[in-house]
């Protein structure tokens, strides 16, 4: 939580600097980067380039800082070294991008698509990730994923939420937590089977860490699963606490601190 804490401050000073910054890249340096897609080292910080076509464009070294690429097209594009420090990329596709060493501090980078971008020697602490698809299991943690899964599925996405625990997972097989929200992610979604299982695994793990909470709230779960679905009502956007009332707020717990 201290992270994505941290993440809302330098997400709050971009929005108040930006209307400072939007006038800031040099309109050569923007026409060039349009016409030729090779903008190498250019000022383009505050730039306005919301749903450009950038895709294989060469941006090594530019100054993209408080620019807004809100769904720009930006696939296979060349951004090592670039500044994108509170950058907006909302929704951007950034497939097969070269994203070393890019400086993503305070980045908006909600609902992107980064199925094999390069991200090595990248910090995404500091950006905003929620929704991200692709995201590499090298640059983020268990924790990370888990906090991710938990909103996704707040929201009501819950076969995102899925994806973000499926990864908590891999990284770590033990993640009780994990299992046990994959599950109810899975029973909001109808797979009794699938959330069953999850559970049993949960429960198992929970008794091996000695986590008593956690374990009475498996518990609570498989009883929930095993009840008769006679007289169920199951809200049109269910959250992940909806299936034990104040007990389901133990996920929290979870969630990095």
């Amino acid at each position: 939580m201290k992270n994505q804490f941290a993440i809302a401050i330098v997400l709050l000073v971009s929005t108040f600097s930006f209307s400072t910054t939007a006038q800031a890249a040099k309109s050569e340096d923007v026409r060039q980067l349009l016409a030729t897609k090779n903008c190498q080292n250019c000022d383009l910080s505050g730039a306005g380039l919301v749903m450009s076509d950038l895709s294989g464009a060469d941006l090594r070294g530019a100054n993209l800082s408080g620019a807004n690429l809100s769904r720009a097209n930006l696939s296979g594009a060349d951004l090592r070294d670039a500044d994108l420090s509170g950058a907006g990329l909302f929704g951007a596709n950034l497939s097969g991008a070269k994203l070393a060493g890019v400086n993503l501090l305070g980045a908006d980078l909600r609902n992107t698509y980064l199925v094999n971008a390069q991200l090595t020697d990248v910090d995404v602490n500091t950006a905003n990730l929620q929704g991200a698809t692709g995201i590499s299991s090298e640059i983020a943690n268990p924790e990370q994923f888990y906090a991710w899964g938990v909103a996704s599925a707040e929201k009501g996405n819950l076969q995102q939420a899925t994806e973000y625990f499926n990864q908590a997972i891999n990284l770590k097989s033990d993640y009780a937590g994990a299992y046990l929200a994959r599950g109810i992610a899975r029973y909001h979604m109808l797979d009794s089977k699938g959330a069953f299982e999850d559970a049993q695994v949960a429960e198992k793990l929970f008794t091996s860490q000695k986590d008593t909470t956690g374990l009475q709230t498996a518990q609570a779960f498989i009883i929930e699963i095993q009840t008769p679905v006679e007289g169920k009502v199951r809200p049109a956007k269910p959250t992940l606490m909806d299936f034990v009332g104040s007990l389901g707020s133990v996920l929290l717990q979870f969630l990095p601190f």
